[in-house]
């Protein structure tokens, strides 16, 4: 049996560190299924948010994600 985890990128040294992760988790012998959602500054300029309805859809699914760092807007937040 694979497990279903939403994968989530992030920005900037996000992807290095997420890629290097499952890299990890791979060697190990888990059976996942990847299931990665667009999130972070690129979601944000395609629709308006960093953490977009699909993406909360698949983690609310899955019950587990793994997420690399995201942008903070500089004097505020999300």
């Amino acid at each position: 049996m694979a497990y279903d985890i939403t994968l989530i990128l992030g920005d900037g040294i996000g992807p290095e560190v997420i890629s290097c992760t499952v890299e990890i988790i791979e060697a190990a012998g888990v059976p996942i299924n990847w299931q990665q959602v667009e999130s972070g500054a690129k979601a944000v300029e395609s629709v308006g948010t960093p953490l977009p309805d699909h993406a909360m859809d698949s983690i609310k699914k899955n019950k587990i994600a793994l997420k690399g760092p995201l942008t903070t807007p500089i004097g505020g937040g999300f």
